[in-house]
Protein backbone atom coordinates (compact mmCIF):
# COMPACT_ATOMS: atom_id res chain seq x y z
CA UNK A 1 0.00 0.00 0.00
CA UNK A 2 1.27 3.46 -0.84
CA UNK A 3 2.59 5.37 2.22
CA UNK A 4 0.15 8.29 1.74
CA UNK A 5 -2.85 6.01 1.40
CA UNK A 6 -1.77 4.15 4.50
CA UNK A 7 -1.51 7.35 6.52
CA UNK A 8 -5.01 8.38 5.41
CA UNK A 9 -6.34 5.00 6.52
CA UNK A 10 -4.76 5.40 9.95
CA UNK A 11 -6.08 8.95 10.29
CA UNK A 12 -9.62 7.72 9.62
CA UNK A 13 -9.15 4.88 12.10
CA UNK A 14 -7.95 7.20 14.87
CA UNK A 15 -10.74 9.68 14.23
CA UNK A 16 -13.32 6.94 14.65
CA UNK A 17 -11.54 5.66 17.75
CA UNK A 18 -11.68 9.06 19.41
CA UNK A 19 -15.39 9.11 18.69
CA UNK A 20 -15.73 5.78 20.48
CA UNK A 21 -15.98 3.60 17.40
CA UNK A 22 -14.50 0.11 17.20
CA UNK A 23 -12.62 -0.31 13.96
CA UNK A 24 -10.56 -3.29 12.87
CA UNK A 25 -8.24 -2.38 10.02
CA UNK A 26 -6.65 -4.79 7.60
CA UNK A 27 -3.29 -3.34 6.65
CA UNK A 28 -0.97 -6.05 5.30
CA UNK A 29 1.19 -7.65 7.96
CA UNK A 30 4.34 -6.94 5.92
CA UNK A 31 3.75 -3.16 5.91
CA UNK A 32 7.19 -2.19 7.18
CA UNK A 33 8.72 -5.58 7.89
CA UNK A 34 12.48 -6.16 8.09
CA UNK A 35 12.11 -9.87 8.81
CA UNK A 36 12.89 -9.40 12.50
CA UNK A 37 11.10 -10.62 15.62
CA UNK A 38 7.49 -9.45 15.40
CA UNK A 39 6.52 -7.22 18.34
CA UNK A 40 3.05 -5.66 18.66
CA UNK A 41 2.82 -2.49 20.80
CA UNK A 42 -0.83 -2.68 21.92
CA UNK A 43 -2.92 -0.10 23.76
CA UNK A 44 -4.38 3.38 23.57
CA UNK A 45 -3.01 6.89 22.94
CA UNK A 46 -0.01 6.21 25.16
CA UNK A 47 1.02 3.45 22.75
CA UNK A 48 0.25 5.73 19.81
CA UNK A 49 2.46 8.40 21.39
CA UNK A 50 0.11 11.32 21.98
CA UNK A 51 1.93 14.23 23.58
CA UNK A 52 5.18 13.64 21.72
CA UNK A 53 5.92 15.60 18.55
CA UNK A 54 5.29 13.32 15.59
CA UNK A 55 3.90 10.58 17.82
CA UNK A 56 5.75 7.35 18.39
CA UNK A 57 5.92 7.64 22.17
CA UNK A 58 7.87 4.90 23.93
CA UNK A 59 8.30 3.07 20.62
CA UNK A 60 11.04 5.53 19.60
CA UNK A 61 13.31 4.84 22.57
CA UNK A 62 12.51 1.14 22.53
CA UNK A 63 13.35 0.80 18.84
CA UNK A 64 16.63 2.64 19.36
CA UNK A 65 17.62 0.44 22.30
CA UNK A 66 16.78 -2.72 20.37
CA UNK A 67 18.73 -1.61 17.30
CA UNK A 68 21.73 -0.36 19.26
CA UNK A 69 22.00 -3.68 21.08
CA UNK A 70 21.89 -5.88 18.00
CA UNK A 71 18.23 -6.96 17.98
CA UNK A 72 16.34 -7.07 14.69
CA UNK A 73 12.73 -6.18 15.48
CA UNK A 74 9.62 -5.83 13.35
CA UNK A 75 6.94 -3.71 15.03
CA UNK A 76 3.53 -4.82 13.76
CA UNK A 77 -0.03 -3.50 13.83
CA UNK A 78 -2.59 -1.53 11.87
CA UNK A 79 -1.44 1.87 13.15
CA UNK A 80 1.38 3.90 11.66
CA UNK A 81 3.06 7.04 13.02
CA UNK A 82 6.23 8.43 14.53
CA UNK A 83 9.31 10.46 13.63
CA UNK A 84 12.17 9.51 11.33
CA UNK A 85 14.24 8.36 14.31
CA UNK A 86 11.74 5.51 14.71
CA UNK A 87 12.89 2.73 12.40
CA UNK A 88 9.50 0.95 12.23
CA UNK A 89 6.28 2.97 12.55
CA UNK A 90 3.75 0.12 12.84
CA UNK A 91 1.79 -0.30 16.07
CA UNK A 92 -1.62 -1.14 17.52
CA UNK A 93 -2.23 1.94 19.66
CA UNK A 94 -5.70 3.51 19.45
CA UNK A 95 -6.28 6.93 20.92
CA UNK A 96 -9.25 7.10 23.27
CA UNK A 97 -9.87 3.36 23.37
CA UNK A 98 -10.87 1.41 26.44
CA UNK A 99 -10.18 -2.22 27.32
CA UNK A 100 -13.44 -3.48 25.83
CA UNK A 101 -12.62 -1.89 22.47
CA UNK A 102 -9.22 -3.57 22.37
CA UNK A 103 -10.89 -6.82 23.44
CA UNK A 104 -13.32 -6.65 20.50
CA UNK A 105 -10.48 -6.56 17.97
CA UNK A 106 -7.52 -8.34 19.50
CA UNK A 107 -8.16 -11.80 18.05
CA UNK A 108 -8.30 -10.37 14.53
CA UNK A 109 -5.10 -8.39 15.06
CA UNK A 110 -3.20 -11.37 16.47
CA UNK A 111 -4.31 -13.58 13.58
CA UNK A 112 -3.40 -10.93 11.00
CA UNK A 113 -0.01 -9.83 12.35
CA UNK A 114 1.08 -13.01 14.16
CA UNK A 115 3.22 -11.25 16.81
CA UNK A 116 5.93 -13.17 18.59
CA UNK A 117 5.58 -10.68 21.46
CA UNK A 118 2.85 -8.28 22.60
CA UNK A 119 3.43 -5.18 24.75
CA UNK A 120 0.10 -4.43 26.44
CA UNK A 121 -0.61 -1.16 28.27
CA UNK A 122 -4.36 -0.53 28.46
CA UNK A 123 -6.94 0.75 30.94
CA UNK A 124 -6.18 4.48 31.20
CA UNK A 125 -9.35 5.47 29.36
CA UNK A 126 -11.45 3.17 31.53
CA UNK A 127 -10.14 5.15 34.49
CA UNK A 128 -10.49 8.63 32.98
CA UNK A 129 -14.03 7.73 31.85
CA UNK A 130 -14.80 6.05 35.20
CA UNK A 131 -16.12 3.04 33.33
CA UNK A 132 -17.05 0.12 35.61
CA UNK A 133 -13.68 0.18 37.32
CA UNK A 134 -14.48 -2.73 39.62
CA UNK A 135 -14.56 -5.03 36.58
CA UNK A 136 -11.73 -3.41 34.62
CA UNK A 137 -9.17 -6.07 35.71
CA UNK A 138 -11.55 -8.78 34.48
CA UNK A 139 -11.76 -7.04 31.11
CA UNK A 140 -7.98 -6.89 30.99
CA UNK A 141 -7.82 -10.60 31.78
CA UNK A 142 -10.12 -11.26 28.84
CA UNK A 143 -7.73 -9.47 26.49
CA UNK A 144 -4.77 -11.44 27.81
CA UNK A 145 -6.65 -14.74 27.55
CA UNK A 146 -7.72 -14.05 23.98
CA UNK A 147 -4.13 -13.39 22.96
CA UNK A 148 -2.75 -16.51 24.64
CA UNK A 149 -5.58 -18.70 23.33
CA UNK A 150 -5.20 -17.39 19.78
CA UNK A 151 -1.40 -17.61 19.81
CA UNK A 152 -0.03 -19.75 22.68
CA UNK A 153 3.56 -19.20 21.52
CA UNK A 154 3.27 -15.41 21.93
CA UNK A 155 4.90 -13.76 24.95
CA UNK A 156 2.49 -11.21 26.44
CA UNK A 157 4.02 -8.45 28.55
CA UNK A 158 1.29 -6.86 30.67
CA UNK A 159 2.17 -3.44 32.07
CA UNK A 160 0.73 -1.76 35.10
CA UNK A 161 -0.64 1.63 34.11
CA UNK A 162 1.54 4.69 34.34
CA UNK A 163 0.13 7.27 36.76
CA UNK A 164 -2.82 9.53 36.03
CA UNK A 165 -2.22 12.67 38.08
CA UNK A 166 -5.88 13.28 38.89
CA UNK A 167 -6.87 9.64 39.49
CA UNK A 168 -3.98 8.04 41.34
CA UNK A 169 -6.15 6.02 43.72
CA UNK A 170 -8.06 4.48 40.82
CA UNK A 171 -4.85 3.65 38.97
CA UNK A 172 -3.35 2.03 42.04
CA UNK A 173 -6.48 -0.04 42.64
CA UNK A 174 -6.50 -1.26 39.05
CA UNK A 175 -2.76 -1.96 39.07
CA UNK A 176 -3.00 -3.95 42.29
CA UNK A 177 -4.97 -6.66 40.47
CA UNK A 178 -2.50 -7.08 37.63
CA UNK A 179 0.29 -9.07 39.37
CA UNK A 180 -2.18 -11.77 40.43
CA UNK A 181 -3.69 -11.85 36.96
CA UNK A 182 -0.26 -12.37 35.44
CA UNK A 183 0.98 -14.84 38.04
CA UNK A 184 -2.06 -17.11 37.74
CA UNK A 185 -1.64 -17.37 34.00
CA UNK A 186 2.12 -17.87 34.19
CA UNK A 187 1.54 -20.63 36.75
CA UNK A 188 -0.79 -22.28 34.24
CA UNK A 189 1.99 -22.32 31.65
CA UNK A 190 0.94 -19.23 29.73
CA UNK A 191 3.70 -16.95 28.45
CA UNK A 192 2.51 -13.90 30.38
CA UNK A 193 4.87 -11.47 32.11
CA UNK A 194 4.47 -8.45 34.38
CA UNK A 195 6.04 -5.05 33.67
CA UNK A 196 5.96 -2.54 36.51
CA UNK A 197 5.39 0.57 34.41
CA UNK A 198 3.78 2.58 37.22
CA UNK A 199 7.12 2.92 39.01
CA UNK A 200 8.94 3.80 35.79
CA UNK A 201 7.10 7.08 35.18
CA UNK A 202 6.23 9.89 37.60
CA UNK A 203 3.52 12.53 37.46
CA UNK A 204 6.27 15.06 36.74
CA UNK A 205 6.63 13.36 33.34
CA UNK A 206 2.93 13.97 32.48
CA UNK A 207 2.30 17.52 31.21
CA UNK A 208 -1.44 16.91 30.80
CA UNK A 209 -1.71 14.49 33.69
CA UNK A 210 -2.13 11.48 31.38
CA UNK A 211 0.38 11.40 28.51
CA UNK A 212 4.15 11.41 29.07
CA UNK A 213 6.52 13.93 27.61
CA UNK A 214 9.55 12.73 25.64
CA UNK A 215 11.50 11.99 28.83
CA UNK A 216 8.61 10.03 30.28
CA UNK A 217 8.15 8.00 27.14
CA UNK A 218 11.86 7.19 27.19
CA UNK A 219 11.48 5.87 30.74
CA UNK A 220 8.70 3.62 29.46
CA UNK A 221 11.01 2.47 26.67
CA UNK A 222 13.70 1.55 29.20
CA UNK A 223 11.20 -0.45 31.27
CA UNK A 224 9.89 -2.35 28.22
CA UNK A 225 13.44 -3.05 27.04
CA UNK A 226 14.53 -4.40 30.41
CA UNK A 227 11.47 -6.64 30.58
CA UNK A 228 11.99 -7.98 27.08
CA UNK A 229 15.63 -8.82 27.79
CA UNK A 230 14.58 -10.82 30.84
CA UNK A 231 12.58 -13.31 28.75
CA UNK A 232 14.82 -15.30 26.38
CA UNK A 233 13.48 -15.40 22.83
CA UNK A 234 10.90 -12.66 23.24
CA UNK A 235 12.96 -10.34 21.02
CA UNK A 236 15.17 -12.95 19.38
CA UNK A 237 18.91 -13.08 19.86
CA UNK A 238 21.18 -10.05 19.49
CA UNK A 239 23.84 -9.91 16.82
CA UNK A 240 27.47 -9.20 17.67
CA UNK A 241 29.42 -9.42 20.91
CA UNK A 242 27.33 -10.85 23.80
CA UNK A 243 29.17 -8.49 26.13
CA UNK A 244 27.53 -5.41 24.62
CA UNK A 245 25.25 -3.41 26.95
CA UNK A 246 21.77 -4.86 27.10
CA UNK A 247 22.77 -8.33 25.93
CA UNK A 248 23.32 -11.54 27.86
CA UNK A 249 26.53 -11.36 29.85
CA UNK A 250 29.30 -13.93 30.24
CA UNK A 251 31.57 -14.57 33.23
CA UNK A 252 34.73 -16.46 34.15
CA UNK A 253 33.42 -19.59 35.90
CA UNK A 254 36.85 -20.29 37.41
CA UNK A 255 36.93 -16.95 39.26
CA UNK A 256 35.36 -15.55 42.44
CA UNK A 257 33.48 -12.25 42.31
CA UNK A 258 32.15 -9.66 44.71
CA UNK A 259 28.82 -8.28 43.49
CA UNK A 260 28.57 -4.57 44.25
CA UNK A 261 25.18 -2.89 44.08
CA UNK A 262 25.06 0.12 41.76
CA UNK A 263 22.67 2.05 43.99
CA UNK A 264 24.35 1.56 47.37
CA UNK A 265 27.94 0.55 46.63
CA UNK A 266 27.53 -2.34 49.09
CA UNK A 267 28.19 -6.03 48.43
CA UNK A 268 25.98 -9.11 48.15
CA UNK A 269 26.60 -10.82 51.49
CA UNK A 270 25.61 -13.98 53.40
CA UNK A 271 24.21 -12.41 56.55
CA UNK A 272 26.00 -13.13 59.84
CA UNK A 273 28.52 -15.46 58.16
CA UNK A 274 25.94 -18.22 58.24
CA UNK A 275 26.48 -21.57 56.54
CA UNK A 276 22.91 -22.75 57.13
CA UNK A 277 20.28 -23.53 54.52
CA UNK A 278 17.84 -20.64 54.43
CA UNK A 279 20.29 -18.00 55.65
CA UNK A 280 19.17 -14.70 54.19
CA UNK A 281 21.19 -12.70 51.71
CA UNK A 282 21.72 -9.04 52.49
CA UNK A 283 23.92 -6.18 51.38
CA UNK A 284 26.85 -5.04 53.50
CA UNK A 285 29.78 -2.69 53.27
CA UNK A 286 32.57 -4.28 51.26
CA UNK A 287 35.04 -6.01 53.57
CA UNK A 288 36.74 -8.62 51.39
CA UNK A 289 35.28 -11.49 53.41
CA UNK A 290 34.47 -14.83 51.80
CA UNK A 291 30.81 -14.29 52.72
CA UNK A 292 30.90 -11.63 49.97
CA UNK A 293 32.53 -13.83 47.33
CA UNK A 294 30.60 -15.77 44.71
CA UNK A 295 31.43 -18.18 41.91
CA UNK A 296 29.28 -18.49 38.80
CA UNK A 297 28.53 -22.13 38.01
CA UNK A 298 27.32 -22.83 34.47
CA UNK A 299 23.84 -24.40 34.62
CA UNK A 300 23.45 -24.60 30.83
CA UNK A 301 21.27 -22.72 28.35
CA UNK A 302 22.70 -19.36 29.38
CA UNK A 303 21.89 -19.72 33.09
CA UNK A 304 24.21 -19.71 36.11
CA UNK A 305 24.14 -20.67 39.77
CA UNK A 306 25.94 -18.40 42.25
CA UNK A 307 27.93 -20.39 44.83
CA UNK A 308 29.00 -18.81 48.12
CA UNK A 309 32.68 -19.16 48.93
CA UNK A 310 31.83 -19.16 52.64
CA UNK A 311 29.22 -21.91 52.71
CA UNK A 312 29.37 -23.71 49.37
CA UNK A 313 25.62 -23.12 49.07
CA UNK A 314 23.95 -21.32 46.18
CA UNK A 315 21.76 -18.27 45.76
CA UNK A 316 18.11 -19.35 45.93
CA UNK A 317 14.65 -17.77 45.70
CA UNK A 318 12.85 -19.01 48.83
CA UNK A 319 10.06 -21.54 48.27
CA UNK A 320 10.44 -21.23 44.49
CA UNK A 321 8.28 -18.13 44.79
CA UNK A 322 7.36 -16.02 41.77
CA UNK A 323 6.13 -13.15 43.96
CA UNK A 324 7.59 -9.67 44.05
CA UNK A 325 9.52 -9.28 47.28
CA UNK A 326 10.30 -12.99 47.71
CA UNK A 327 13.39 -13.55 49.85
CA UNK A 328 16.75 -14.35 48.33
CA UNK A 329 18.53 -16.88 50.54
CA UNK A 330 21.25 -19.52 50.30
CA UNK A 331 20.46 -23.21 49.99
CA UNK A 332 22.11 -26.50 49.18
CA UNK A 333 22.57 -26.82 45.42
CA UNK A 334 19.67 -28.87 44.03
CA UNK A 335 19.79 -27.56 40.46
CA UNK A 336 16.30 -26.04 40.72
CA UNK A 337 15.27 -23.27 38.36
CA UNK A 338 14.83 -21.04 41.41
CA UNK A 339 18.61 -21.37 41.86
CA UNK A 340 19.44 -20.38 38.28
CA UNK A 341 19.92 -16.89 36.90
CA UNK A 342 20.55 -15.31 33.52
CA UNK A 343 22.88 -12.34 33.29
CA UNK A 344 21.74 -9.22 31.48
CA UNK A 345 24.26 -6.41 31.15
CA UNK A 346 23.65 -2.69 30.94
CA UNK A 347 26.26 0.08 31.09
CA UNK A 348 28.81 -2.29 32.57
CA UNK A 349 26.48 -3.61 35.29
CA UNK A 350 24.70 -6.96 35.50
CA UNK A 351 21.12 -7.84 36.33
CA UNK A 352 20.47 -11.32 37.73
CA UNK A 353 17.17 -12.63 36.31
CA UNK A 354 15.76 -15.71 38.05
CA UNK A 355 14.90 -18.56 35.70
CA UNK A 356 11.85 -19.68 37.68
CA UNK A 357 10.17 -16.29 38.15
CA UNK A 358 11.68 -14.02 35.50
CA UNK A 359 12.30 -11.43 38.26
CA UNK A 360 15.47 -9.53 39.10
CA UNK A 361 17.61 -9.70 42.23
CA UNK A 362 17.42 -6.32 43.98
CA UNK A 363 18.16 -4.52 47.23
CA UNK A 364 14.74 -4.06 48.80
CA UNK A 365 13.39 -0.52 48.79
CA UNK A 366 16.56 0.78 47.11
CA UNK A 367 18.06 0.88 50.61
CA UNK A 368 21.66 1.93 51.17
CA UNK A 369 21.81 0.49 54.70
CA UNK A 370 24.04 -2.33 55.88
CA UNK A 371 21.92 -5.45 56.35
CA UNK A 372 19.20 -4.40 53.88
CA UNK A 373 17.34 -7.40 52.48
CA UNK A 374 18.04 -8.71 49.01
CA UNK A 375 14.84 -9.91 47.31
CA UNK A 376 13.46 -10.54 43.85
CA UNK A 377 11.26 -8.02 42.07
CA UNK A 378 9.85 -7.41 38.62
CA UNK A 379 12.63 -6.33 36.26
CA UNK A 380 12.33 -2.54 35.84
CA UNK A 381 16.02 -1.77 35.39
CA UNK A 382 16.53 0.25 38.59
CA UNK A 383 20.03 0.90 39.95
CA UNK A 384 19.19 -1.28 42.98
CA UNK A 385 18.79 -4.20 40.53
CA UNK A 386 22.19 -3.65 38.95
CA UNK A 387 25.43 -5.19 40.18
CA UNK A 388 29.08 -4.63 39.34
CA UNK A 389 31.12 -7.82 39.11
CA UNK A 390 34.47 -7.31 40.82
CA UNK A 391 36.84 -10.25 40.32
CA UNK A 392 38.64 -11.14 43.58
CA UNK A 393 40.50 -14.30 42.61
Amino acid sequence: MHRLARRLLVAVTLSLALAGGVVATSVPASAESNGGTRVMPLGDSITEGVGMTGGGGYRVGLWQRLAQNGYTTDFVGSGFNGPGSLGDHDHEGHSGWRIDQIDANVVSWVRTYQPRTVLLHIGTNDITQNRDLANAPARLASVVDKITSTSPQTDVFVATLIPVSFADAQVRAYNSAIPGLVQSRAAAGKKVHLVDMYRAVSTADLPDGVHPNAAGYDKMAAAWFAALRSVPGSIGNPAGNPGNPGTPGTVDTSAWYTLVNRNSGKALDVYNLSTADGARIAQWSRNGGNQQQWQFVDAGNGYYKLRSRLSGKVLDVAAKSTADGATIQQWTDNNGTNQQFSLQTIEGYVQLINRNSGKAVEVQGASTADGANVVQYSDWNGANQQWQLVKVG
